[in-house]
This record gives C-alpha cells, sequence and structure tokens, in this order.
C-alpha cells in the first residue's frame, strides 16, 4: 500500500468516528437552530489552524446566517510563519490567561445565544476561557475536539481544566495522539494531519441538519449560492439578503455593551 492509500484509508475510520456521532450531531443542530430561529446567534470560536472550522461554517457557498465568526488574527493568521505576526507569537498569546474575557467584552451575550469552540487538543488557554465566558453567560456550548489527542495530553490552563469540562456537548473529530497519521518507513515524526477532516465533516453535518431543522420551523435559511445552481438573479438576492440578516443580527451583540456598568 503507498502512502496516498494509507492517508485514504485514514479518511474512512474518521468517517466512521463522526458518522458514529450522529444522534450528538442532531442535538447540537436542534440547539443551534433554537438560537438562529428566535433571532439569536451561534458564536464560533477558534484559535490556531481550528479557524478553519469557524469559516467553513460561515460565510461561504453553502451556508447561511445565525453564526457569529470569531477569529482574532493575533491567534491564527500563520502565513508569515517567522517575524513579526509569526507562529511563535500566536501559540504564545494563544496561552495567556485573560486574552478571552477581554475578547468576549465585545459582545453582548444572551442566554438564548449558543456556542460552538474547536480545538484539537483542548488543552490551550484561549479556547478553554472561552468556552468559559460563555458558560458563565448562560449559553449552551458545543466544543468539537480529538478525544484522543485531549486525553493524551496534558492542559496549559493553571488549574488543569480542559476545553470539555466547560461543555455541554462533545464531538469528536477522530484524529489521533499528534494528529499526525501516516507513519514514513525510516522517519521518526509521522505526517499529514487529519483533525481538519473530521472537523469539517462535523461542520457540514451540523450546517446541513441546522437548515434541516430551520426549514421545518418555517424559518428557511437564506443559504449563499452558485448562480450556476439558482441563476444568478437569484443568487446575488440571496447574498445581498443573507448578509443583510447577519448585519441586523450582529448589531444586537453590540448595541448594549456596558450598559449597565457604572461609570464613576
Amino acid at each position: 500500500m503507498n502512502y496516498t492509500e494509507k492517508y485514504l484509508e485514514q479518511m474512512d475510520r474518521i468517517r466512521q468516528v463522526v458518522s458514529q456521532q450522529s444522534d450528538t450531531i442532531k442535538e447540537v443542530a436542534e440547539l443551534f437552530a433554537k438560537s438562529i430561529a428566535t433571532d439569536h446567534m451561534v458564536h464560533l470560536f477558534g484559535s490556531g489552524h481550528s479557524r478553519m472550522m469557524v469559516e467553513e461554517m460561515w460565510p461561504r457557498y453553502g451556508s447561511f446566517p445565525g453564526f457569529n465568526p470569531i477569529v482574532e488574527l493575533s491567534l491564527s493568521f500563520h502565513n508569515l510563519v517567522i517575524g513579526a505576526n509569526g507562529q511563535r507569537q500566536a501559540m504564545f498569546l494563544e496561552n495567556v490567561p485573560g486574552l478571552a474575557d477581554r475578547i468576549l467584552r465585545n459582545f453582548d451575550l444572551s442566554d438564548q445565544d449558543a456556542a460552538l469552540v474547536v480545538s484539537s487538543s483542548g488543552c490551550n488557554v484561549a479556547p478553554i476561557e472561552m468556552a468559559e465566558g460563555f458558560k458563565k453567560k448562560g449559553l449552551k456550548v458545543v466544543t468539537l475536539v480529538s478525544m484522543e489527542h485531549l486525553q493524551g495530553s496534558d492542559s496549559k490552563d493553571s488549574r488543569g481544566k480542559k476545553l470539555t469540562d466547560f461543555a455541554d456537548l462533545v464531538l469528536d473529530t477522530g484524529a489521533p495522539l499528534g494528529d499526525a497519521m501516516i507513519r514514513i518507513e525510516g522517519m521518526d515524526t509521522p505526517v499529514a494531519p487529519g483533525s481538519t477532516l473530521g472537523g469539517v465533516a462535523l461542520i457540514n453535518c451540523i450546517k446541513a441538519e441546522t437548515a434541516a431543522l430551520l426549514h421545518q420551523m418555517g424559518h428557511t435559511p437564506k443559504v449563499l449560492s452558485s448562480g450556476k445552481i439558482v441563476g444568478q438573479q437569484r443568487a446575488t438576492e440571496l447574498f445581498e439578503s443573507a448578509y443583510d440578516q447577519h448585519a441586523r443580527l450582529i448589531a444586537k451583540q453590540y448595541q448594549n455593551i456596558g450598559a449597565d456598568e457604572t461609570v464613576v
């Protein structure tokens, strides 16, 4: 078997892990649909490469409003690798206590909102404190992790907490400890990670189930669609109305910030 076949074999294993979570996926979709149908939002957070799951949910073709993607460039902009805005700084900041609180200070969260926090290891401080912050505000929190990696890793939180300690529902990408899935003869370091495969599959399963529930509830989502499928005029109408809906929803997240604080 060549290495391509080995990776594809691992993809099949991850697909099975995702498939075994169908009941949990439906629970997550019910939670998200309830928030979106009542004009509330599902807040999404991921640092490092986990930001890809956030962007996969919204906005892109085949997705719809109701989600608030929270992506901090200081935690996720890896393109320069070294130097200013380099990876070393991002990995350092990801484990600075209190950063999550500063991020959440920007939003007027409601206990009718929901949240999805993504972290492959579930052991870095920023995502742990984000989930904790959402919980303190009364939100239901879904976490997306690689369970084998989480269970085999030590938390960087000073209390020893892990992301799943603040979860109402947990989803598993199926990626192995260390993420990389392929062993090459003569090398002591495996290559080709798998958490993105499982994460993207879970995100799109949730998206499909949520869309179906919203449609059944009489809240058919405004899905960003290609003109090749629905015609250019319809596609343009959907884009404009979807972005307008997002603007109205996100505006609510700012309108009462600090309203209950007394300025001395």
